[in-house]
């Protein structure tokens, strides 16, 4: 798995998918910059959102709202008081660490061995392995379970209750050591708020402060009754945005897994109150099979209950992805009750309420909000699609190439035309003339440079579903060019309006809508 992560961030760079911010200048922490290949892969995560989204609810409208804030708002939501990591640092190795994280890669090293167990039972029984009934009854994964649950328990309590000490006696305990100085000696855990800071204007004070926004919720719930009264949405509706946030993250590491910043994919979907557990279940669903509907391995995806509840929910589940670095946050999906709303009407003054014409009453909403990470998409899609494959060659041998089988909604480039030599006219001319007709209707690229099967594994590594080989029949033979097919490499003459319209229809977003 580690070589695997490896291989993702070189891959990212090699391609022109990521690369490291200010790099000339040795790069800056946790920044990075999307290239040309990855531009159009983050695009095209956060198009299939919006439409599936948006497009395809009339009762869920978008709206895109500044990142700085009156700096009230983030009193009113809690985050000045309450958004805070727990800290922790080695005195050896001068490391900072968020404490909760390291008892939490800790509990996933048991849980690392219970798989191993699970995998010799399998090699040992076969196909008459039943893992279920392995895990119930194994003496040694179950000591193995109960010790994380047991640990687990005590960090959910520590965390809720702000238990700086007991989170420090839990790390004793585990006996966790420093990954880079490997000793045990650490300061105690303190308390650190993510927030970035700046001043309106040229002096500072504090009424000119203001605040990067940690998250893009707060301007959905400040604009709730200008979007509910001039789109006339009733109850529920939802209100969606995509939109970078910024958070002074203590360790901020895993490549784009964690940034300081990064861009949100949220909705806020505002209901009665009451009904609440019905549309967490209902958006939990609905969430999985979107990510499913990709071709995301379900045995990828899983769900992962929040024992240690925010301030403001009630109910709170993860979708988490298998990541190269083992399960980890994909998507939220939060029942956030009437916390936000209440807040900001307490503190502003104004009321921030719905008019219910079917009961003939005002209340403020409850809310109910799926919020994703477009980064963490974006690795999740480079974690999920890319693979290295044994192929034949075009001698019938068998070579090796490495490929990304993103669905093909997704990929970047959607075709590459590709003449069958270069400098050689009148087919470059013509491969240019089909070029110049098809990137009025898809993102394609053209390529001539280097022998015709090492353009083929240039392609398969940025993902391009198809590629169109122009050669000199096509002159001759009624315009018929090489279609190729990324995933099956099985290759068929047809005409370019033909190959056209396979391109359009398997690389529309309509398909998996």
């Amino acid at each position: 798995m580690e070589d695997q992560f490896k291989k993702i961030l070189s891959h990212a760079k090699e391609y022109g998918f990521v690369y490291p911010s200010s790099e000339i200048y040795e790069g800056l922490s946790a920044v990075y910059d999307y290239g040309p290949m990855g531009v159009e892969l983050k695009n095209n995560i956060k198009n299939y959102w919006w439409k599936s989204m948006v497009q395809m609810h009339d009762n869920i409208v978008g709206i895109d709202a500044a990142i700085f804030m009156h700096p009230k708002t983030w009193k009113a939501s809690g985050h000045v008081d309450a958004f805070n990591d727990p800290m922790i640092d080695n005195k050896d190795s001068n490391k900072r660490y968020r404490a909760d994280v390291l008892v939490e890669e800790e509990l996933a090293k048991t849980e690392g061995k219970i798989d191993k167990e699970v995998r010799k039972a399998q090699k040992r029984f076969g196909d008459d392995f039943d893992e279920n009934q392995f895990r119930a009854t194994n003496p040694r994964v179950l000591r193995y379970q109960e010790k994380i649950d047991a640990h687990q328990n005590q960090l959910n309590e520590a965390m809720k209750s702000n238990n700086m000490e007991g989170l420090k006696q839990l790390i004793i305990d585990l006996d966790i050591t420093c990954p880079v100085s490997g000793s045990r000696n650490w300061t105690d855990v303190r308390q650190f708020n993510l927030m970035f800071s700046t001043q309106l204007g040229n002096i500072a004070g504090e009424e000119s402060s203001l605040y990067l926004r940690p998250e893009t919720a707060q301007g959905i719930f400040v604009n709730f009754l200008n979007v509910q009264k001039t789109t006339r949405q009733k109850i529920p509706f939802g209100i969606a945005q995509i939109g970078k946030a910024f958070r002074n993250e203590i360790v901020a590491r895993q490549f784009i897994f964690r940034m300081r910043e990064f861009e949100q994919m949220e909705m806020q979907y505002f209901i009665k109150p009451g009904t609440e557990m019905d549309w967490y279940e209902y958006w939990k669903e609905t969430r999985l099979k979107w990510h499913k509907s990709l071709g995301t391995s379900s045995e990828h995806l899983r769900f992962h209950k929040h024992e240690n509840l925010a301030h403001y929910a009630n109910a709170a589940a993860d979708i988490e992805y298998k990541f190269p670095f083992g399960f980890k946050e994909l998507e939220g999906i939060h029942s956030r009750t009437d916390f936000d709303l209440g807040s900001h009407q307490k503190l502003s003054g104004k009321k921030l309420q719905y008019f219910d014409p079917e009961i003939n009453e005002s209340y403020v909403p409850y809310v109910l909000e799926t919020s994703i990470g477009c980064d963490r998409m974006f690795l999740a899609m480079m974690s999920e699609s890319l693979q290295e494959e044994k192929v034949p060659d075009s001698k019938g041998n068998e070579t090796e190439r490495t490929v990304m089988k993103l669905h093909p909604s997704l990929a970047p480039v959607k075709a590459a035309i590709l003449p069958l030599v270069k400098n050689k006219e009148p087919l470059t001319n013509r491969a240019r003339k089909i070029f110049d007709d098809l990137k009025l209707e898809f993102q394609c690229q053209y390529d001539e440079k280097d022998a015709i099967g090492r353009r083929y594994r240039r392609q398969d590594a940025i993902g391009t579903p198809y590629c169109i080989t122009v050669d000199f029949e096509t002159l001759e033979e009624d315009d018929k060019v090489t279609l190729r097919d990324r995933d099956s490499l099985g290759q068929r003459r047809i005409t370019v309006e033909e190959a056209k319209a396979i391109v359009l229809k398997e690389t529309n977003v309509s398909r998996i809508l």
